[in-house]
């Protein structure tokens, strides 16, 4: 906890929880939100107390990223603990879900204890673990999944590998009605999508690259969303790529299935027209999609059908990625990168400030069970402070991430975070002067 109390003071206040948007100051006592509006000055704060002067800067709550790769256990080369919460602190994220597909995979509590000590130990951004869904995320054989949700973990999935059996899928969403757990699925059909590594269509054609239709994810998430209707389960979708998904999300929730979704970053920026040049950093499970769909996917998000944003930050070495686009892996980072990219579309007009919050930090935080993603009194002090206007261009250079792998690279964009705490403590804070807020 931070040892001073800290005010925030003439910051625009952002709540996407309670429609909060105002001026005024924060004050965190024992890292958590002890007072906030616009009644709240420099006159009155405890002893002692720390003042940052925010200068009209926006101060909302720190993002929750729903699915981060970390490469450790077994791939250290790509990605440590202690660089994944330095480029998730840079990028404004306060609390992120670890992906259970590791080596070994997180399929049992001590796995879960291991994940859990080494971010306690850094002292950073708070991490979570997804448990995998089945044993060795090999999607043949249930995880002990009443052991692990006791375990701590936030919900069950085999990340990007999809649970093709339909009967292990049955029996998963219905054992976690139990402990209302969340299930988690990769939406594409793994025999349709087989020897794919882009979208199915022209651009595919034309470069010669064996493209994977928009049908794999579709039929995929019709026949979940029937497996959760009749189970009563709780189903997430992660990644959606598709017009046609959302569509077909859209009409389960208006009949009261229990389903969420989320879109990443990239997805709502760019298109298969990224891999022209057969560029392997716009390589991505599900992969890139057509302007038609990048569009639904915006649409989507903007009136709630779509529920969360993430980055689905997927660290890849050099030699993962320079090589043929057909044997290159998989996967881009985007944890520096989620806030300015969602701000791109608030800037467009096509969202506002206050959605794309709540679809990056509270409801995100809502779906995994945390306490985070809103300001208000008795909630932690993960905030996250940055300024919608100040313009910064992406580097490989300036990535905190282990990994160089972004879509992004050269790309100018809008907003930059500028401070982020975790329960009062600054765990990131931009190094140049910025309206002299840092």
């Amino acid at each position: 906890m931070s040892s001073r109390p800290l005010a925030i003071l003439d910051a625009r206040l952002l709540d996407p929880a309670s429609g909060r948007d105002e001026r005024g100051g924060l004050l965190v006592v024992d890292g958590r939100i002890a007072d906030l509006g616009p009644g709240l000055g420099a006159e009155g704060l405890p002893p002692g107390c720390e003042v940052l002067r925010a200068e009209g800067l926006c101060l909302a709550p720190g993002l929750v990223d729903l699915r981060v790769m970390v490469g450790e256990p077994g791939a250290e080369h790509k990605e440590r603990m202690d660089s994944a919460v330095a480029a998730a602190a840079a990028g404004g994220i306060t609390a992120f879900a670890m992906r259970p597909d590791t080596e070994p995979a997180l399929d049992d509590p001590a796995m879960l204890e291991f994940v859990a000590r080494r971010a306690r130990k850094l002292r950073s951004v708070k991490v979570y673990p997804w448990a995998a869904l089945t044993r060795g995320c090999q999607g043949e054989r249930l995880a002990e999944m009443g052991l692990l949700h006791e375990a701590g973990a936030v919900g069950f999935t085999d990340g990007p590998r999809a649970l093709a059996d339909a009967r292990l899928m049955y029996r998963a969403l219905a054992y976690a009605t139990a402990f209302d757990a969340l299930v988690a699925q990769h939406p594409e059909e793994p025999r349709l999508a087989e020897g794919g590594v882009m979208n199915e269509g022209w651009t595919a054609l034309r470069l010669g690259l064996p493209g994977i239709p928009a049908c794999a994810e579709v039929v995929m998430v019709e026949r979940d969303l029937r497996l959760a209707e009749a189970t009563g389960g709780r189903i997430h979708f992660a990644g959606i790529s598709t017009a046609e998904a959302v569509a077909v999300i859209r009409r389960a929730k208006e009949r009261g299935v229990r389903v969420s979704s989320d879109v990443t970053a990239h997805h709502l920026l760019l298109t298969e027209r990224e891999v022209e040049g057969y560029r392997t950093y716009a390589k991505v499970t599900p992969p890139l999609r057509r302007e038609e769909d990048r569009e639904a996917l915006v649409a989507g998000l903007a009136d709630g059908t779509i529920d969360a944003v993430t980055s689905d930050h997927t660290p890849q070495d050099q030699d993962s990625k320079r090589l043929p686009f057909e044997q290159a892996a998989f996967g881009v980072v985007g944890l520096e990168t989620l806030l300015a990219a969602g701000l791109e579309l608030v800037h467009a007009g096509r969202l506002s400030l206050l959605r794309l919050l709540a679809a990056a930090s509270t409801a995100p935080a809502r779906l995994l069970g945390l306490e985070g993603g809103r300001l208000e009194r008795g909630a932690p002090a993960d905030l996250v402070l940055f300024d919608p206007e100040a313009c910064w261009t992406v580097t490989e250079e300036g990535l905190h991430s282990l990994a160089r792998n972004t879509p992004f690279e050269g790309r100018r964009f809008r907003g930059r975070v500028v401070r982020t705490l975790v329960d009062g403590r600054t765990v990131f804070r931009l190094e140049e002067e910025c309206g002299g807020a840092v």
